[in-house]
């Protein structure tokens, strides 16, 4: 290959990232759509489901980017991979029908059961441990018993013609 080739395609690979991948507010680059989204406020209940469901000392269990993926896809939702927090965030950013926390938390206490499952398992396979996995059962129970209460509690809400409607 050519010397002279190489620097070619580096002065433009240089270009294109000066050009195109700059959020200076001085070149007039806007911020990618995904990062507003990202600022937009959520639902008062998503900051403390986040909390409790994406720690595993709380929750009982440990819920992968690729997990919430695969709740997302499951609910007919296309988000990207990112940090778990922003991946639930966005999840559950515009939730206004029950029925969609309905199938949301349906799929994550699949998930759950799932990981329950495999507790029961490794308790029969290694019972010295068995008392380990039973906290982590528990507090797995615990957190579905928190979702099922999360949507008891969930007022959907209405658009109206007036928005300072109350």
């Amino acid at each position: 290959m050519n010397e002279h080739d190489l620097k070619d395609l580096r002065v433009e690979f240089d270009k294109f990232v000066n050009e195109g991948c700059t959020l200076d507010s001085q070149s007039g680059a806007t911020r990618n759509t995904a990062d507003k989204e990202e600022e937009e406020p959520v639902p008062q209940f998503v900051d403390a489901l986040t909390t409790i469901l994406l720690a595993p000392a709380h929750s009982g269990v440990y819920l992968s980017r690729l997990d919430i993926k695969r709740i997302a896809e499951a609910i007919d939702e296309s988000i990207p991979i990112k940090e778990r927090l922003k991946m639930v965030r966005s999840l559950f950013r515009h939730t206004t029908k029950k029925e969609y926390l309905e199938e949301a938390f349906g799929e994550i206490n699949k998930h759950i059961n799932g990981r329950i499952l495999i507790y029961q398992e490794l308790g029969e396979a290694f019972p010295a441990s068995k008392f380990i996995f039973a906290e982590h059962t528990k507090k797995a129970e615990k957190t579905m018993k928190m979702l099922q209460q999360i949507i008891e509690d969930f007022e959907e809400i209405e658009p109206t013609s007036d928005p300072l409607a109350i």
